[in-house]
């Protein structure tokens, strides 16, 4: 007598059909035939049909409305064991992480075609990336360049076009899989393609290596690609040149260039801002006048005011670094003035200074020393 669907999969009548697909996955990942040691095989393989035709019945409304009205007969009556098979739909069942094949070629190594069919073709790679670091100075960001760089990567041997053989006489069909890469063994309800261990995965022998690079169909080459890198980019930014990077049988991968601005003796950034110190001589930040100041962009002329202190800072619109995104838009450079204090005096100059700071009512600490020390000593 066949035991109750609901009793196989454990779940209740009243199940959904996601705790159906839950049960079933869970069961058939634990008694498949493939995953329980040789003395259990034969054990495993009924288990394993026993709960596939359960889950086929049981995930189809027609079948699961038959059943719970007649139970098994109606179900023997009105469907053939294809029939039950047919209904279930594997890839379903494991949809939310993979189709059935994928899930367990990753857990065996294989690769599986699930109910008959064709095996699946071998997954193609794809190629490295390559990253690189291209080294800017501060006018080269602010104005954007094309720039000519030289980089290593692997390319298709030119000798043998990347088939590795010195001649196209030189491979033949392999024997084991002939030529298809793969193979094919079935096992009860499964049928698993495994990569060719004889050509590994190629379809061909080769019998005599290409001498140029020893059978790989690569060689290292020095690839030059001219890139444009556009006005406003900062250590932080990095640019993707797509396919420039390893050849793959999958296709090349891509090539990461990052950016990285080298220091200025003026200008330091602050994202789109930049800031500098000017130097002002202590008469003209008394009297007030004008400096010119060469800026990334122009050649500008900045007022200073009359009175002006040390470390005082102006800001200058629109003279910054340009935004990156191509909105047109720039930031700002901040001068902050530095008085220049002349380290030597001419007689004259000190004399003026003098005289200046009796006028500004200020004592001259070391007049004021010396007569002191005089009186002292009198």
């Amino acid at each position: 007598m066949k035991k109750d669907y609901y009793e196989i999969l454990g779940v209740a009548r009243e199940a959904t059909l996601a705790d159906i697909k839950k049960a079933y996955r869970s069961l058939a990942l634990k008694y498949h035939p493939d995953r329980v040691p040789e003395a259990e095989k034969k054990a495993a393989e009924e288990k394993f049909k026993e709960i596939s035709e359960a889950y086929g019945v049981l995930s189809d409304p027609q079948k699961k409305q038959t059943y719970d009205q007649f139970g098994h007969q109606g179900i023997d009556q009105n469907y053939t064991s294809e029939d039950i098979y047919r209904g279930a739909d594997f890839s379903s069942i494991f949809g939310d992480e993979s189709d059935l094949g994928d899930l367990l070629g990753r857990m065996f190594g294989a690769q599986f075609d699930v109910g008959g069919g064709s095996a699946r073709s071998s997954r193609r790679s794809r190629g490295h990336d390559i990253q690189y670091e291209v080294e800017l100075s501060l006018e080269e960001a602010y104005s954007g360049i094309k720039k000519e760089i030289k980089f290593p990567r692997y390319e298709h041997c030119k000798k043998c076009d990347g088939t590795g053989a010195k001649s196209s006489s030189a491979m033949k069909t392999c024997s084991t899989c002939g030529g298809q890469g793969q193979v094919v063994m079935a096992n009860g309800f499964f049928r698993m393609a495994q990569t060719c261990p004889k050509c590994h995965g190629q379809g061909k022998i080769i019998t005599e290596y290409c001498p140029e690079c020893a059978g790989k169909g690569l060689t290292r080459m020095t690839r030059t690609v001219e890139i444009k890198i556009p006005p406003g980019v900062d250590n932080d930014s990095q640019l993707r040149v797509r396919g420039e990077g390893e050849i793959g049988s999958g296709g090349s991968g891509d090539l990461f260039l990052f950016i990285k601005v080298r220091n200025h003796p003026v200008f330091e950034r602050h994202d789109h801002d930049l800031r500098m110190d000017l130097s002002v001589s202590f008469v003209k930040a008394a009297l007030g006048g004008e400096e010119k100041i060469k800026t990334l962009k122009e050649e500008v002329v900045m007022k200073i005011p009359e009175g002006t202190q040390s470390g005082k800072v102006f800001r200058m619109r629109g003279q910054g670094m340009p935004d990156v995104h191509g909105s047109h838009e720039y930031g700002d450079l901040y001068v902050r003035v530095m008085i220049n204090v002349p380290s030597q005096l001419s007689q004259r100059q000190r004399e003026l200074l003098e005289a200046l700071s009796t006028e500004l009512g200020e004592s001259n600490s070391k007049s004021s020393f010396k007569d002191k020390f005089k009186k002292a000593f009198k």
